[in-house]
């Protein structure tokens, strides 16, 4: 997955300015998960699927193929709470378990202070 970024550009049209954005690659689709502020200064989410196209024979270039939906904050829940159903769905018509989302390890251990565990030894 590629780090997040901060994009100060605007769009062809200057009405979609893009504030954030992330970018999910998986085989050969991209996921972009942007944010977005319209000219009313109301921020969206715009989710783009961009999946790597080629002719079978190879004789044509290599291309896109692009799909957009766009999510308001006011259906950012319900979106979330659709979405979580229909994997858990998924993950038990397949019987599997949805697997632990990844997060960060933190520095602080139990009890409060900060743990570092640093090797100085350069010798391999």
């Amino acid at each position: 997955m590629e780090e997040s970024k901060k994009k100060n550009n605007t769009e062809a049209g200057g009405d979609k300015e893009i504030l954030y954005s992330r970018a999910i690659k998986a085989g050969k689709r991209i996921y972009y998960l942007d944010v977005k502020k319209n000219l009313r200064n109301d921020l969206f989410l715009a989710i783009t699927e961009s999946k790597r196209i080629q002719a079978k024979d190879g004789s044509e270039p290599l291309s896109f193929e692009k799909h957009k939906i766009f999510l308001y904050k006011e259906d950012f829940e319900k979106f979330i709470d659709g979405l979580n159903d229909v994997m858990n769905y998924v993950y038990s018509a397949q019987g599997e378990s949805q697997p632990e989302p990844e997060i960060e390890k933190t520095l602080l251990s139990d009890d409060g202070n900060i743990k570092l565990d640093i090797d100085f030894d350069t010798e391999s």
